[in-house]
């Protein structure tokens, strides 16, 4: 099959000259040149520097700390660390002494490096439904974060210890985590709209010593009681020693039905603290992420403290392009790694806007309000928020004044092409959009956007610096304009250290090196485009294959999901008859007034045949009330699969919606 990408003639944007010459990009290719690194004298625009980045990293991964400024102990000569790595020429480790390591003999603290500033300039601040706004400047961020890392050392927390948070995108979690990092423990996350077994699935694996929760939250005008949940999940995971609650809810919650819990203010007291970082190996554990758990118990990703910040500031310095000036608001929860992503700015010093809330309650346009007031510069979010503000009508290019407003970023699925007209032609002309893909695994992006170079509709626009991203067919070959797998080659400091009690490795070379040996698959099923961009259709896993045929279901949504009758869209595979063969079953859900009738299955089809192939036409197409998703946003396409075929959804407590499965169970449409 050929390409799947449309091949357009002029970019939706371009940056004009002042903004390229003031870029963090241009300014780092400058000093690799006056610096006269090796190899650096032909880089002349984005492609050469990504050539260059990735056949030379050991001269970039140095260069990008030195401009970053990474805090870490010098060597006995003075000099910064600048030894990239050993046994950097195996990407699967086979185990933890012979496998990819990086920077040996370096000492850094994650904490201090997002905690450099000291002054009055304000670094976190939040707004959530039903509170009034909080601000924490760079100085009262490290007075707090003092605090509390005095309280967890008074409970004895040292390095490797972990502790763990369930709690809303609150100032606290930024605190929380930054004080456990200052010590050396690892920090673990779940957003309070995970239910008891969700949580206990995870965090009973790594066994916390210490638990933040909250009272209970508010989402969409509902109050949510949080502490009935939390008590559950303790009386499950007996080694949390204590549990600290956030007053959240109410200024002063009886806690007194949770063992071993104690209130916020009281566990920390009155007095000051003197902020002290621990610097451990530049791979000493930092977070503990994890996968969905769609088809099974979650995988606990370790990820390193030194390979996260250099990954991070990479991003946020080179591709997002983030100074001291800037507000970063990404719209996110504590249990997406996006949120992980978003606190790591701190150390640009740019100000981070946390918001606590429903993205489109109480009133629609509460988002952009937020970027308005708050004068955001770089706002995040997901691609199906951006489908469903244009579903839903809103212009904030017309309502608001998003002069401040410079890039949005985007994540979670395929960002579709008439996506990249909505957010040029409703929100703001003079814009980067930059769609960007990566993944909990990684804790952080393949594909990136790039603040010097066009945006095309309908691409990511570059793979990232550093990152050896290459497309692969079904027997391991690179291909180019044609969709295959997305796969790494070579390794990348933020590849997780460890999976959780996994002390061979065998876990962690199963999910990701098994397919491919010695390359990293990450199960995107994408294509490389001529403008050296990215395509990605979607979950390598979930393609259809009607007639020997690879099919990206995102090619389906993109296109269904333009009808303004259609909310949202979930295809899979369906098997028939005994000879393997499947057909594509669509699944729709409409608006509120609208039911599935043969005109609109027959406008659907025209669609798919004129702007896809006749291939992507589903044989089948039906009406359902809700699809399911994960907790993160995520459709689940596999869990309708095994629903429609009978087959146990292994971990339905991944789902933040799995009474929704039901919908697909024992369809009579599906018998024929």
């Amino acid at each position: 099959m050929g390409s799947s990408v449309p091949r357009d003639e002029i970019p939706l944007w371009r940056p004009g000259p002042e903004r390229i010459g003031r870029a963090n990009l241009t300014s780092f290719i400058r000093s690799l040149q006056n610096e006269r690194v090796a190899g650096t004298d032909e880089i002349a625009d984005y492609a050469t520097l990504y050539a260059w980045s990735v056949e030379q990293r050991e001269s970039f991964w140095p260069a990008v700390w030195r401009f970053c400024d990474i805090r870490a102990d010098e060597r006995p000569d003075g000099e910064p660390w600048e030894a990239v790595g050993r046994g950097l020429d195996r990407m699967a480790p086979p185990d933890r002494e012979s496998g990819p390591c990086w920077f040996p003999g370096a000492r850094l603290n994650f904490a201090e490096n997002l905690l450099r500033w000291d002054d009055a300039r304000p670094a976190v601040i939040a707004l959530a439904e039903g509170r009034e706004r909080r601000e924490l400047s760079h100085a009262e961020l490290r007075a707090q974060t003092a605090r509390v890392a005095a309280a967890l050392a008074g409970h004895g927390i040292r390095a490797g210890d972990r502790v763990a948070a369930y709690v809303p995108n609150i100032p606290e979690a930024v605190i929380g985590m930054l004080a456990a990092a200052g010590l050396g423990a690892i920090w673990s996350t779940c957003s309070p709209d995970f239910g008891v077994a969700g949580v206990v699935d995870r965090f009973g694996q790594i066994a916390p010593r210490v638990l933040f929760t909250v009272d209970g939250y508010r989402y969409a005008g509902q109050r949510i009681e949080l502490l009935p949940r939390a008590a559950q999940v303790i009386a499950q995971i007996p080694g949390i020693e204590r549990v600290v609650v956030i007053p959240y809810l109410d200024p002063h919650p009886d806690v007194s039905g949770i063992p071993r819990a104690v209130g916020w203010d009281d566990w920390l007291g009155t007095s000051p603290a003197t902020l002290r970082f621990v610097r451990l190996p530049f791979d000493h554990p930092l977070f503990i992420l994890y996968s969905s758990g769609t088809t099974g118990l979650p995988k606990c990703m370790v990820h390193g403290a030194g390979g996260t910040l250099l990954q991070h500031q990479k991003e946020h310095v080179l591709h997002c392009d983030l100074t001291r000036d800037d507000r970063l608001c990404y719209y996110t929860t504590t249990g997406w790694m996006m949120w992980n992503w978003q606190a790591s700015a701190l150390a640009t010093g740019a100000a981070i806007v946390l918001y606590d809330g429903a993205p489109l309650a109480p009133r629609p346009d509460v988002l952009w309000e937020l970027v308005e007031r708050e004068r955001v510069t770089v706002f995040g979010t997901s691609a199906k928020y951006l489908a469903l503000a244009e579903k839903g009508g809103l212009e904030p290019a017309r309502t608001h004044d998003l002069s401040a407003l410079r890039t949005v970023l985007s994540t979670g699925s395929p960002l579709a092409g008439h996506s990249y007209d909505y957010v040029y032609g409703c929100i703001k002309g003079d814009l980067h959009l930059s769609n960007i893909s990566g993944g909990t695994e990684l804790i952080s992006c393949f594909a990136l956007g790039v603040p010097t170079e066009p945006v095309w509709r309908g691409e990511l626009q570059a793979r990232g610096l550093g990152m050896a991203v290459e497309i692969f067919d079904d027997d391991g070959r690179p291909v180019r304009d044609r969709p295959g797998e997305l796969v790494c080659t070579r390794p990348f400091p933020s590849m997780p250290v460890a999976f959780w009690k996994d002390p061979d490795g065998a876990r962690y070379r199963a999910a990701y090196f098994a397919h491919f040996p010695g390359v990293w698959r990450h199960g995107d099923w994408a294509e490389l485009t001529p403008h050296g961009g990215l395509v990605i259709f979607g979950r390598s896993d979930a393609t259809l294959n009607p007639g020997g045929i690879r099919i990206g279901t995102a090619e389906l949504y993109r296109q269904v999901e333009q009808l303004p009758e259609v909310i949202e869209s979930l295809a899979i595979a369906q098997e028939v008859g005994s000879g393997g063969d499947v057909r594509i079953v669509l699944f729709v859900r409409l608006r509120d007034d609208v039911r599935l009738d043969d005109g609109l299955r027959d406008r659907i089809r025209q669609r798919l045949r004129a702007y896809a192939s006749p291939h992507h036409v589903p044989r089948k197409i039906i009406q359902v009330a809700d699809l399911p998703r994960t907790i993160s946003g995520k459709l689940s396409e596999l869990a309708v699969r095994a629903v429609v075929h009978g087959q146990p959804v292994k971990n339905v407590e991944a789902l933040a919606n799995p009474d929704a499965l039901e919908l697909f169970r024992d369809l009579p449409e599906l018998r024929g």
